[in-house]
């Protein structure tokens, strides 16, 4: 019994030999801590840029999709804005056709919301053009700080974003 008490005692006393991390180990490894850190808030808000614009390229893509239906089911036979956000149609001007009609077609895809801001986006139109049997799109996509203007739809790639004023 002596003898365990002995191996205790001298366990113990290592034990109080011992000694933790000192002060400058605990602030090398803080430091550490904080650079990674700062590297990761950088990547991360890069990432999350990214992301919100590449679901605005996804919402012009949509759109052209819903014009895309649309004309098949409705020819046209003169450029024509489809206006996203109107559910009624209207005649309207146009830069180089001002008896362009504007086509409410709200119906043909569901709410769309800019990811910057999180209100629906203050323009959303796709100006159809007929030319020798095809039609060609063009976007007009703006939210709080991104938009496509006059965009066909080879173009719609988040690099041709371009800010808003």
């Amino acid at each position: 019994m002596l003898e365990k008490m002995k191996m205790i005692w001298q366990d113990a006393k290592q034990l109080k030999d011992e000694r933790g991390l000192t002060l400058v180990e605990l602030l090398v490894v803080v430091v550490i801590l904080g650079i990674i850190a700062a590297i990761a808030v950088v990547a991360i808000g890069g990432i999350i840029e990214n992301s919100k614009k590449d679901a605005m390229v996804a919402d012009a893509k949509q759109m052209v999709s819903a014009a895309k239906l649309y004309t098949a089911s409705n020819p046209v036979d003169k450029a024509t804005v489809l206006d996203y956000k109107a559910t009624t149609n209207t005649a309207a001007t146009t830069g180089d056709n001002p008896q362009a009609a504007v086509v409410g077609t709200k119906s043909y895809i569901s709410d769309m919301k800019d990811p910057f801001g999180g209100a629906d986006y203050t323009t959303a139109t796709v100006k159809v053009t007929p030319s020798s049997g095809n039609y060609t799109y063009q976007v007009n996509l703006a939210g709080t700080e991104f938009k496509f203007v006059d965009k066909a739809t080879d173009a719609l790639k988040k690099d041709s974003l371009a800010e808003v004023n």
